[in-house]
Order: C-alpha cells, then structure tokens, then sequence
C-alpha cells in the first residue's frame, strides 16, 4: 500500500464515523481555541498597562503615611513629623517629613498633595469624584505627557481655579458635558470632625479654568485638580498631606531613593515605585493567563483522550477490515501509518479551525474585560510564532494520543480477525 491509499482510507474511516470524527476535532478545537484566545489577551493586557504606565514619570515614587486616607477626618493623629520609626507608630506626612525625606541622597524634590473624594456639583446635577490639591507648578512633574484640551493651567496665585480631567468633564457615554470650561462649579467635602465626632461639611466654588486630555496617570486622569492653598482650606487638614511625589535624580536611581527612605522610616511610610505597580499588574494578570492556560491546556488534554477512544472503538468496529487488508498484503505498518493519519486529520482539522475560533474568543473577551463606560476595548495581540507553536502542540498531541490504538490495530492477526464468530 502507498502513502496515498493510506490516506484514502483514513478519510474513508472518518466519513463513516461522521458524528463521533466531528466530536473529536471539537474537542482538539476547544482546547486549541483556548489556548490562543488566552495567549492572546494576556499579551493584550501586557501591552495595555506597558502603554498605561510609560507615560508616568519613571523617576516618581508616591509616598503615603500613617493619615486615614479617603477617610475625610480633620486633624488625622499620627507620629511625630521628622522622627523616625518607633513603637509602630505611623507617620503624618507634614513639613518635618518632607524636609528631612529631601535631605537623603539623589532627591532633587519632594512634592505634597491632598487627595480626598469630593461631590461635585454643577448645572443642577451632583457626582462624586477624586480631587487632588497640588502645587500646580508640579503638575507636569508628576505628569509629563499632560496636554491641555482646552483653557489652561492655574495660575500659582488663584486659590479658586480648577482643571478637570476630560472624563469628568465630558463623563464618557453622556450626551452632553457635566462641567464646560469657564463655568463655575461648587465642591462639597464631607468628613467627620475629630474634636466634636460629628458629621460635617466644607463647600467652596470654584472656575473651571482648564480642561486634561487623558494622560495615563490615574491619578490626573481622574481626578479634579486644585491648588494646594485651596485643598489646604477645603478639606481642614492643616499641613497634614495625604501623599508625596518624590522625585529621584535618574530613574536608574528609583531602588536606592526607595531604600533611603525605608531606611528612614521603616514600614511606618508606604513607598511605591512605578516599576513596582508595573511588577504587581503583571503578577496579577499573568496569575489569571496561567489558570486559564491550565483550563486550556486541560481541554487539549481531554481531547487527546477523546482520540483515543475514538480510535480504539474504531479498530474494535473494522477489526474484520483490518484481518482483510492484512490477508491481501498490508503490512502492520501500513495499518499503523492509517490510525495515526486518522489521528493527524484530527489534530490538523480541530488545530486549524481552532487558531480561527481562538482570535474570535479573544475578541469576545476582551469585550467582556471590566472597564468604565466608553472607554476603549482591550485589544488582544496574536503573535504568528504562539498561533503556530500551540498548532504545532495541537496537532502533535493528537497524532501522540493516536499512536497507541494505531499500535493495537497493526498488531491485530488476520487469522483471529476473519475467524467467524460462533
């Protein structure tokens, strides 16, 4: 028998066995299709978040204390200012701190800020946002890439200006602008006051002098930016700062700066780098691709099972076609060859069509990825070198998987095949 009669009747065998041939290739195809689908998003998040966070300063580290951040108290407790560690006490962010955290080695500035959720009210309609108060001569420090989509910054001197990111001014999905450059808006603070326990409100009205075109940063990206002078009167904290932007000499130079300041204050300051949020995203994200490669790789794994089965039941069924063909001169490798191109038109098919049902899967979730309204799809990214790796895992799989019931049938006697059954 040639190569070409051996491959005529391993089509032949499967377009008998049509039903139980096409459950086996969906089963090749479902774990194939997982696999790029998978492969495929996970790229599509790294280079996402790569995207995200190349327009943050890379020289930046945010600094964070012992204050009850978000918490909206007056006069926040903590430890002393300029001293360092002791008793696991937590750290105020004020003046002491930021001098003394200046004074360490490769610091070329120290940068306070407020950072308190705010309702914001305009035009008869109230939504909840971040405000960040800053000294706005730092605001391209901590964002580089800013570019203003109307107006412009505040000016230094005007304790009642603010600049919105355009997903609040233009809140993506509404038909029409929340805020409009010029316009006159009020920010209410809510918070607890420490000396009486009681709820209590702080309101302040401020114009709109400037519009942020998205950055990446998600702390301008979001967010309302006032004056520091202005955050000072507003949300009653006195010089006790919610964050800090340190600014390192050389980004090459990030690690050390962090060192220095964990040196300093031990676990009683939090300090976190750009490098390190780009370290954690990726962990996370790359945690979620590995237990959907295993699901997939699983699905694959069933589906080398499905082949032999299948297989295996067929040599049972033609076991008299196998005696036949062995009886007029087959040799046991020329019955091996056709179970094992079987398994081959398996693999090739289910692979095939699974590479086109995995960049169909991959869209499908990334559509389904959580993210806020009107914003951009994740886009998954297929590499040709992945599609023809797990293609070539598919189809190998396969072929492996049918090697065994390909191994039964060419051991199978002719004599004992065309025996009658009594």
């Amino acid at each position: 028998m040639d190569i070409k009669e051996i491959f005529i009747l391993a089509f032949q065998a499967l377009k008998e066995r049509k039903i139980r041939s096409l459950l086996t290739i969906v089963m090749v195809m479902a774990g194939t299709s997982l696999l790029v689908a998978v492969n495929g998003v996970g790229a599509g998040f790294t280079e996402f978040f790569n995207k995200q966070f190349s327009n943050l300063a890379p020289n930046i580290l945010f600094v964070t204390g012992g204050q009850e951040q978000g918490s909206g108290t007056v006069g926040s407790t903590g430890g002393g200012g300029g001293g360092g560690s002791s008793g696991g006490s937590k750290i105020t962010l004020n003046d002491a701190v930021i001098n003394r955290i200046k004074s360490l080695p490769f610091i070329d500035d120290v940068i306070p800020s407020y950072q308190s959720q705010v309702t914001m009210k305009s035009r008869g309609e109230e939504k909840s946002h971040p405000a960040l108060s800053i000294d706005p001569d730092n605001l391209f420090v901590i964002a580089p890439t800013l570019e203003f989509k109307a107006g412009s910054q505040i000016r230094q001197n005007d304790p009642s200006a603010i600049i919105l990111s355009d997903n609040i001014a233009n809140p993506p999905g509404d038909d029409n602008p929340f805020v409009t450059l010029g316009q006159t808006i009020e920010l209410e603070y809510s918070f607890v006051d420490d000396t009486t326990g009681e709820q209590d409100t702080k309101t302040k009205n401020f114009l709109v002098t400037g519009i942020m075109e998205p950055t990446g940063n998600p702390t301008i990206d979001n967010a309302a930016v006032i004056n520091l002078k202005a955050g000072d009167t507003l949300f009653q904290k006195s010089g006790k700062f919610d964050s800090l932007f340190v600014v390192a000499s050389s980004s090459d130079l990030v690690d050390v700066v962090e060192g220095e300041i964990k040196k300093l204050y031990g676990n009683d300051i939090g300090v976190t780098t750009v490098k390190a949020i780009l370290k954690t995203i990726k962990q996370f994200t790359g945690g979620i691709t590995s237990f959907l490669l295993s699901i997939a790789i699983i699905s694959l794994v069933v589906g080398a099972v499905g082949i032999i089965t299948t297989l295996y039941t067929s040599v049972v069924e033609r076991i008299r076609e196998i005696g036949t063909l062995k009886a007029i001169g087959a040799q046991s490798s020329n019955i091996l060859s056709m179970f094992v191109i079987e398994a081959l038109i398996i693999g090739i098919l289910g692979a095939s069509i699974g590479l086109l049902g995995g960049i169909a899967g991959g869209y499908a979730l990334s559509q389904a990825t959580p993210r806020n309204e009107g914003d951009a799809p994740l886009i998954p990214l297929f590499f040709v070198s992945d599609m023809i790796t797990v293609w070539f895992i598919s189809v190998g799989l396969s072929v492996i998987a049918g090697l065994l019931p390909a191994w039964k049938a060419s051991k199978v006697s002719p004599i004992e095949a065309l025996r009658p059954k009594t």
